[in-house]
C-alpha cells in the first residue's frame, strides 16, 4: 500500500511546477519555511491549511485532523481514501496548500 501511495504522491507533485517533492525516509513538500504537505508511515496523505479552510475541509471531505507518528499535525487535513482517486482534484488541493504557506512570513 505505502508503494502505491508514494508513486500517488509523487505522481501529483509532479504536475506542480512551483516547487518539488523532498525528503527520502518521509516524502514532503517544503517552501517559505514551511511543509505543507506529508506523506506518512502508514501511506496517508496530509495537506496544510489556514485554520477555517482546515474546518471546511474536513467537513466536506468527511474527514480529520492529519496524523503522523501518532501526533496530530497542526494545521493539516487528512485525505481521505475515496479522494485518492481524483488526481486533478488533489493537485487542485496542493496547489491551495502551497498557496495558504507562501502567504505565510517567511521563516
Amino acid at each position: 500500500m505505502y508503494k502505491d501511495r508514494l508513486e500517488l504522491y509523487d505522481a501529483i507533485v509532479a504536475q506542480c511546477d512551483r516547487f518539488p517533492r523532498k525528503g527520502k525516509t518521509m516524502p514532503h513538500t517544503s517552501a517559505n519555511g514551511y511543509m505543507f504537505s506529508l506523506l506518512n508511515k502508514d501511506g496517508e496523505l496530509g495537506f496544510r491549511f489556514d485554520k477555517d479552510t482546515q474546518e471546511k475541509y474536513i467537513k466536506q471531505f468527511q474527514s480529520s485532523y492529519y496524523k503522523s507518528y501518532n501526533a496530530i499535525m497542526k494545521g493539516y487535513v487528512l485525505i481521505p481514501e475515496a479522494m485518492l482517486t481524483d488526481r486533478e482534484a488533489l493537485v487542485a488541493y496542493l496547489n491551495e496548500s502551497y498557496d495558504y504557506v507562501m502567504s505565510l512570513p517567511k521563516k
